[in-house]
């Protein structure tokens, strides 16, 4: 048998066991992935607490350690199984899977990073896909849509809150004093922006009448404010369902890429063929 098709079979059959859940190989695959992914996440907590970080923190270590080289493994084996290593690495998959066993090797270089490795909670994502909930992963195609649709109202909404920030934090800059913490106009920013968002930490207060009715006019705004956003992406939600549209499981063997239609016959990132 020539060597590149016995290459090209141990890629398919990589990609069948690693990606897809459709088999009893697939699917034990992913669950042990699963319980090794809860299990790490669980380590990385239980080291943050210094009693049990003095008694077992080197077994912590190594259990760490342990779990950074199985997902190294498995994040080499993914870019292997895919023919479009790159754009698999691109993805938000990618990113995650790269992101879980970057903080263990920057420890070695950066103390105090190794608190990062609970961005290994975010694999749990795959568990939709794995536990063949299609319909979740149909719901959240439609919120990702819907956020996407939001963005340029949200971020005119976010240049007009910073705009009334900026502009009340100068105006109570020049109303109260350092004795009442608006020692700088960014101090003042800060303020402005929690008692917009109605925080409230009350490290910074205003003493004057006039202060307190400026205070007063934006507490009034904040709760406007607030339902702005809500709004905006509650209404492109409602879109996005009026379109909705069922989502398989099915990943791309070429770049890994999943969330495609139901009905898909070719990758919708790559053109391969599913």
């Amino acid at each position: 048998m020539p060597a590149s098709r016995t290459d090209g079979d141990l890629r398919a059959r990589l990609h069948e066991i690693i990606f897809e859940s459709d088999t009893w190989a697939g699917r034990l695959f992913d669950v042990a992935l699963l319980v090794a992914i809860l299990a790490s996440v669980v380590a990385v907590m239980l080291d943050s607490v210094a009693a049990i970080h003095d008694a077992y923190g080197l077994e912590l270590r190594v259990v760490e350690w342990v779990f950074t080289g199985l997902f190294t493994v498995e994040y080499l084996l993914r870019l292997y199984s895919v023919k479009r290593p790159a754009r698999y690495a691109l993805s938000f998959y990618g990113i995650v899977d790269l992101l879980a066993i970057l903080p263990s090797y920057l420890s070695l270089v950066v103390a105090g990073v190794e608190s990062l490795l609970l961005v290994r909670g975010l694999r749990i994502v795959r568990i939709f896909r794995i536990m063949r909930l299609a319909h979740y992963l149909g719901e959240a195609e439609q919120l990702m849509v819907a956020l996407r649709a939001s963005r340029p109202k949200i971020t005119v909404f976010l240049v007009v809150v910073t705009t009334v920030a900026s502009i009340v934090g100068a105006l109570m800059y020049l109303i109260e004093d350092e004795t009442s913490g608006f020692e700088s106009i960014p101090a003042g920013v800060y303020w402005a922006i929690v008692t917009m968002t109605t925080v409230g930490f009350g490290d910074i207060a205003p003493v004057t009448t006039a202060g307190r009715f400026l205070a007063s006019l934006l507490m009034l705004l904040g709760y406007g404010i607030i339902a702005i956003p809500t709004g905006i992406v509650t209404s492109e939600i409602v879109r996005a369902s009026a379109l909705g549209r069922m989502v398989s499981t099915q990943a791309c063997p070429s770049c890994g890429a999943e969330g495609h239609d139901a009905d898909a016959v070719h990758c919708k990132y790559c053109g391969h063929s599913l």
